[in-house]
């Protein structure tokens, strides 16, 4: 016990006196949900961050919650990989040789695959990538394109006009307690990136370092926007999902059903701790076997019959009440391959969330299931690499900045991707791109 990493909040207990067992469970939706109003940190008199959530590990939260889950991983690889298509390229086809040999320079320098591949992973995770651009000693050109990983970059509040003037760096994962923990970066104007360059320039500024935020417009306007594949989390099938692998595991290990699916909210325990004044990790995890004891022994036993379980629950603004403790009975009247469809169908919703074609990533289980043939597939990957136009354009704006600043002239941006054909032409794949004529394509 002494060497708990993480307080284990899921589980699968015995009913006593019972041949069944209870599921105990997280709720995911408060990954997004906040009891305080989110106010700025002060790390010094001069300095200080907005948090991304109430404590700041949001971004964390939800990389915990993406890796819980095998099928939500791999969709958000394929959609990472779908977005690099075939990777970020300096086209130089019109430029002169002394231009093509500069971009060559600056990319031996610059590991553009895994600053590109890592960027569109932040996209697609979280929202927004940072790039930072590295100038010269003199500030006449761009020699360093680095990615700096979205859930360690925190914003500072915003100025009068609605402007952010730096982004903060650091492991948040841990506390920080001192300036010399965090890399403070200026923050070109997101609104007009350019000239803000040359203005600071101008000025004779002595910075170097200037990062550049690549965010995808939501509706909501918020310092960290909310992902759209939030509603997973905040609906059901997410914890449906996992309730079925508990349910499996506990089945195949001794053929015990879950009768009981008992969902506790996170602040639930958090308010545990803070009330008993608990905050050694060994202690707080011998209290939660404590609090699920407790929860169990009020399910079982008759002279618990006719009782009621009191827990606390607050009403959000559209009418719905927020239970820190639900208590699901399951009915088990099923038996052999029921969980078979069930988990089908919160696949399908997972991917359908997603946006990916699960055909596309083979995530489908179960004996029957339908197969697309070559034809839809292929034409299923081409629609889902033209989907990922908007997001090239929001990337190409450090890019463009970068080779208008160096004065390249003739080099374009550009991600080709992969299109699969057809056997009458001959070959597997080739690649197209939307700057170039068909073509020059073939």
């Amino acid at each position: 016990m002494s060497d708990i990493d993480s307080l284990n909040f899921n589980s699968v207990e015995t009913l006593p006196g019972y041949e069944a067992r209870a599921a105990f469970t997280v709720n995911s939706s408060s990954v997004f949900k906040e009891d305080v109003d989110i106010v700025p940190t002060i790390v010094d008199d001069s300095l200080s961050y907005v948090p991304w959530g109430g404590d700041n590990q949001m971004p964390f939260d939800i990389i915990g919650l993406v890796e819980k889950d095998e099928t939500l991983a791999t969709c958000q690889l394929f959609n990472a990989e779908v977005c690099f298509g075939s990777g970020l390229q300096y086209n130089c086809d019109t430029a002169a040789s002394a231009v093509r040999d500069e971009v060559e320079d600056f990319t031996l320098d610059n590991d553009l695959a895994a600053y590109f591949l890592g960027v569109c992973q932040d996209f697609k995770h979280f929202g927004f990538a940072v790039s930072v651009i590295i100038l010269n000693a003199d500030g006449t050109k761009v020699v360093r394109l680095l990615r700096k990983e979205a859930c360690y970059c925190r914003f500072a509040p915003a100025d009068k006009s609605g402007r952010i003037p730096s982004i903060l760096y650091a492991n948040w994962r841990k506390s920080i307690s001192a300036r010399s923990d965090i890399e403070v970066i200026d923050l070109l104007d997101p609104a007009s990136p350019w000239q803000d360059l040359q203005s600071k320039l101008a000025k004779k500024s002595k910075c170097r370092k200037f990062a550049i935020v690549s965010r995808i417009p939501t509706v909501d306007s918020t310092y960290y926007p909310i992902p759209y594949y939030a509603a997973l989390f905040k609906g059901k099938w997410y914890n449906i999902k996992q309730l079925i692998g508990i349910a499996k595991e506990a089945k195949l290990k001794n053929s015990a059903p879950i009768k009981y699916h008992i969902e506790v909210g996170a602040k639930y325990w958090e308010s545990i701790f803070r009330a008993e004044g608990i905050t050694d990790r060994r202690k707080q995890q011998e209290r939660i076997v404590r609090e699920k004891q407790s929860i169990l022994d009020f399910l079982t036993g008759a002279e618990n019959s006719g009782k009621a379980w009191f827990s606390t629950f607050y009403v959000t603004p559209d009418g719905k009440e927020q239970h820190d403790v639900v208590i699901n009975k399951i009915d088990d009247s099923k038996e052999g391959g029921d969980w078979e469809t069930d988990i089908q169908e919160a696949i399908n919703m997972i991917c359908f969330t997603m946006r990916v074609h699960s055909n596309l990533v083979g995530s489908v289980p179960g004996k029957a299931q339908s197969n697309n043939s070559g034809s839809d597939k292929r034409e299923l990957y081409t629609i889902a690499q033209a989907l990922q136009k908007p997001y090239h354009d929001l990337l190409f704006t450090v890019h463009r900045i970068i080779i208008r600043f160096n004065g390249w002239q003739g080099v374009k941006v550009d991600v080709p991707f992969m299109q699969l054909t057809t056997l009458d032409e001959h070959k597997d794949a080739k690649q197209v791109t939307p700057n170039k004529d068909e073509t020059d394509n073939d």
